[in-house]
C-alpha cells in the first residue's frame, strides 16, 4: 500500500512456503485475509492496491520462472488489486519446520549460487514490478562472520550483480536494487561495520556510481537496535556517507536488565530450535559482548564464565511484534523502530521500500500468539498509526 511517497508491506516469509505451489497457496489465502482485514478496518481503500513482500526459495523462484507460471502471477497480482515491490532473498532455503540457524546464511555471496539465485529473484521483478514503484531484493551481509570467507569474492560477485542490474534497468525501465542486510555476527553487523564494508566496495568496483545505484543496505530496525546503535544517527551516517537505503525493515528486538534474574529467567521461553537467536550485553561503559545464540548465553553463564550482574543492558535477536510487547521484566526495542519512522518524516526521499518483518510467528511463545492475519493487521495499523 502505499504511504505518501512510500510504499509499505509485510513479508511472506512469515508464512511456510518452499515450493511456488506452497508459495502461489499462501498468496491465495494469507495474503488476501490480509488484504481483506484491512479493507474491513477502513485502512486500505475499496479499490486501493494491495502491496506484497514475497519471499521466495531457490526452488520456488525457480519453479516460478518454468512454463506460464510468471506471466500468470503477473494476472492473479492485477486481478486482486495487489502487487509485488519487494523481494525478500536472505533466506535460500528452507525458513520454517527445521534448523534455520546458520543455513540461512547459506551459501552465502562468495558462492555463485547465491549470485543466480538473487538474479533469478530480479528476472522475477522485471515481470511483475510496476515502474512507479521500483523493485528491491534484500540479501545477507555478504556472510557470516564465523565463515571467515575471502571477501574479495563477495565484493567481486556484488558488483558484477550491480553492472548486471545496470543493465537490466536499462532494458525495462525499472530501478533495480539489492539491500544487505546487517545483522549481528554477519559479515558487517553495525553502523561501524557497514561504513567501511561499503568503502571497500566502492574501491574495488571500476564503476563505482553504478554499484552506488544498484547496491545499498537494507536497514532492519531489529538488528540495529540489538547493536545498540540510535537509529537517528545510523541512518543519517549511511545516507551521509551516500549509501543506498534500499528497503527498511519495520521489526523489534527483545530488551532486558539482565541483573534482574526474574528477566533471565523469562528471556529462557524464547530459546527455540529454529532460528539464531544472537545475543548482545552492554556494560555500564558501553562495551558490547555478543553470543552467537540464546544456548551459547546461557551456557556461559551456567558455567559462571560471565557474571550477567555485570551488564546495563541485554538485547535478542527475537522479532517481537510491533502492536505487542512482551510481559514484564522483559521489553522489546520497538522505540527504535519509533525512531526510524520520526526519522521518515523528515527524509521521505531518502526510502520508498518499507516492509514489516516479524518472521518468528510460529515459535512466539504461547502467550504472545495470535491467529496470524490478526497479528499482521494489529502491526499494519500500529505502523500507519505512528507513521
Amino acid at each position: 500500500m502505499k504511504v505518501a511517497s512510500s510504499h509499505l508491506s509485510y513479508c511472506t516469509n512469515i508464512h511456510p512456503a518452499e515450493t511456488w505451489a506452497q508459495t502461489a497457496a499462501v498468496l491465495q489465502s494469507h495474503v488476501l485475509a490480509v488484504r481483506d482485514r484491512l479493507r474491513a478496518s477502513g485502512t486500505l481503500g475499496p479499490a486501493e492496491p494491495f502491496a506484497i513482500g514475497l519471499r521466495l526459495s531457490a526452488v520456488a523462484a525457480t519453479e516460478l520462472l518454468e512454463g506460464n507460471q510468471l506471466a500468470e502471477l503477473r494476472d492473479w497480482l492485477e486481478d486482486n488489486q495487489t502487487y509485488v515491490f519487494t523481494i525478500n532473498g536472505f533466506p535460500y532455503g528452507s525458513f520454517h519446520g527445521t534448523r534455520v540457524k546458520e543455513q540461512v546464511f547459506m551459501p552465502d555471496w562468495t558462492d555463485r549460487a547465491r549470485l543466480e539465485y538473487t538474479k533469478d529473484l530480479f528476472k522475477i521483478l522485471a515481470v511483475i514490478a510496476s515502474p512507479d514503484a521500483g523493485a528491491s531484493v534484500s540479501t545477507l551481509p555478504g556472510s557470516h562472520k564465523s565463515f571467515e570467507r575471502d571477501e574479495s569474492r563477495i565484493l567481486g560477485h556484488l558488483i558484477e550483480l550491480a553492472s548486471w542490474l545496470d543493465e537490466l534497468a536499462a532494458a525495462t525501465g525499472l530501478d533495480f536494487h539489492l539491500g544487505l542486510e546487517p545483522e549481528p555476527l554477519g559479515h558487517f553487523e553495525n553502523t561501524t561495520e557497514t561504513l567501511a564494508f561499503f568503502a571497500r566496495l566502492q574501491a574495488a568496483s571500476p564503476d563505482p556510481e553504478m554499484t552506488r545505484r544498484r547496491i545499498g543496505v537494507n536497514y532492519d530496525a531489529c538488528h540495529f537496535a540489538l547493536e545498540y546503535d540510535v537509529a537517528h544517527d545510523a541512518l543519517e551516517a549511511l545516507t551521509g556517507a551516500q549509501i543506498r537505503i534500499s528497503k527498511i525493515h519495520l521489526s523489534s528486538a527483545l530488551a532486558l536488565d539482565p541483573r534482574d534474574p526474574s528477566a533471565l529467567a523469562a528471556i529462557r521461553g524464547f530459546d527455540e530450535p529454529v532460528y539464531f537467536h544472537q545475543v548482545l550485553l552492554r556494560t555500564p561503559a558501553a562495551e558490547v559482548l555478543r553470543f552467537i545464540d540464546l544456548p551459547a548465553f546461557f551456557a556461559a553463564v551456567d558455567l559462571r564464565e560471565i557474571d550477567p550482574a555485570g551488564f546495563e543492558e541485554m538485547r535478542v535477536h527475537f522479532h517481537i511484534p510491533l502492536d505487542s510487547e512482551p510481559e514484564p521484566p522483559l521489553r522489546s526495542t520497538l522505540n527504535q523502530t519509533q525512531a526510524v519512522l520520526d526519522w521518515r518524516r523528515d527524509h521521505l526521499d531518502a526510502c520508498q521500500h518499507y516492509e514489516i518483518e516479524t518472521y518468528t510467528w510460529g515459535v512466539l511463545p504461547p502467550g504472545m500468539q495470535r491467529p496470524i492475519e490478526e497479528q499482521i493487521a494489529g502491526e499494519y495499523l500500529w505502523v500507519l498509526a505512528n507513521t
